[in-house]
């Protein structure tokens, strides 16, 4: 699993509903275990500050055998509309480091009744993929539904690999998540990752549902 939700734009339900933990059973071909997420995020007079980091719990004796997080900082440009964002990607699988990814670009917030929606145009630069002269948009949205009882939230991206080579390609990935939102703190509900070219060794659209709870601080 990629990241679980973009808390960015969670400001309209106040900032300790940005701050959460979560855990997951992941369902679907291959699948059948635990990953738990962990996400802060922190607006300050210049921007505001987001990392999220996942952990797969299938390796031996049920222990972890994959972590990998994001960290990104949205930066005020004036008054501009749009806003200055950096991210750094990694990560480790089965003692495997993923390659570093580096992205900057702008964002850009489309506000929406009830909720927010925002969209981001960035360049990447993987570590180790020749020319690495990759770009990435990535859309990511939160809608508040039955007076606040129930959250739609999710993203979804898509960038290139390898872009100019031979062998490059293109990946998609979108994770909508619904949540019921049970008390203040505690939300149950599900994810679902859909894929392409995103699972080493899938072929065509993979679709990877969850049953979640999260508790938010």
């Amino acid at each position: 699993m990629r990241k679980v939700i973009i808390a960015l734009l969670l400001l309209s339900i106040g900032v300790a509903k940005a701050q959460n933990v979560q855990t997951h059973y992941d369902m679907g071909k291959g699948r059948g275990f635990l990953t738990t997420t962990v996400e802060m995020f922190k607006p300050d007079n210049y921007g505001s500050t987001f990392f999220f980091i996942d952990m797969d719990y299938n390796g031996n004796k049920n222990g972890i055998s994959l972590a990998y997080w994001e960290i990104s900082r949205n930066l005020k440009l004036g008054k501009l509309p749009v806003q200055l964002h950096l991210e750094y990607n990694g990560g480790l699988v089965i003692g495997q480091s993923f390659r570093n990814a580096y992205l900057t670009g702008v964002s850009y917030p489309l506000p929406i009744k009830g909720g927010s929606f925002e969209v981001s145009a960035l360049y990447k630069y993987i570590d180790g993929i020749t020319n690495a002269a990759d770009i990435q948009f990535t859309g990511v949205w939160f809608v508040p539904l039955f007076k606040g009882k129930v959250s739609f939230t999710g993203f979804v991206d898509f960038w290139s690999q390898g872009l100019g080579n031979d062998n490059s390609n293109w990946v998609f990935l979108t994770e909508p998540q619904l949540w019921y939102n049970a008390t203040k703190h505690l939300s149950l509900g599900s994810e679902v990752e859909i894929s392409n070219n995103f699972i080493i060794g899938s072929d065509g659209m993979q679709v990877m549902p969850t049953l979640a709870a999260k508790w938010s601080f």
